[in-house]
This record gives C-alpha cells, sequence and structure tokens, in this order.
C-alpha cells in the first residue's frame, strides 16, 4: 500500500524537478486547485483557457486543450482534383432551383 508521503513526493513535481504542494480548496460545491503563476506559464495556460480534466492510474492529469484555428484559405489550399468531391444534394429542390 502507498503511503500519503509518497503520494505527496509525486504530486506537484515542476519540469525543473522541484516539488511544489498545493492544497485542494473548496469553492461552492466543488473543489479547485490553484495553479502558481510559474506553472501556468510553464504550461502556457492562460485564465479563461480550456483544460481537458481526466484521472488516469489514480492520478489527477490536467492538460491544456490547444484549439487550432483555421482560415477559409489555408482549408482551400488543401484542396486538389484527387480529394474534391462531386456535387452533393441534401435537400430535394422545391421550386426551379438548378443545382
Amino acid at each position: 500500500m502507498e503511503s500519503p508521503d509518497s503520494k505527496l513526493r509525486d504530486f506537484g513535481r515542476l519540469a525543473g524537478g522541484g516539488l511544489m504542494l498545493m492544497k485542494i480548496a473548496k469553492w461552492g460545491n466543488s473543489l479547485v486547485l490553484r495553479i502558481p503563476r510559474s506553472v501556468a506559464a510553464e504550461a502556457q495556460v492562460k485564465e479563461g483557457a480550456i483544460v481537458d480534466l481526466s484521472v488516469e492510474n489514480g492520478r489527477l492529469l490536467v492538460r491544456p486543450l490547444r484549439i487550432r484555428k483555421y482560415s477559409l484559405n489555408s482549408l482551400l489550399r488543401k484542396v486538389s482534383r484527387r480529394n474534391l468531391q462531386g456535387k452533393v444534394s441534401a435537400v430535394k429542390t422545391v421550386g426551379r432551383e438548378a443545382w
């Protein structure tokens, strides 16, 4: 069985190998973990960032979610004759539309 101390040793390790212990707080009906500025900077997260929260092997993991932004031009540059789809009609014509 793992001792509480062994869990604390693994909790909050920084890239430099230092140990940072944080206390879980209560906020309404939820629990809160404050992220120190240095850790947020290293993880490149800011206030309002969307994160993926999961548990793996009993460990709480918080991963920044990187949302990719696309422009219409960058998407259209990827269209070629090979991947171009034919005409598609999702609805039946109602009037004098020409497809």
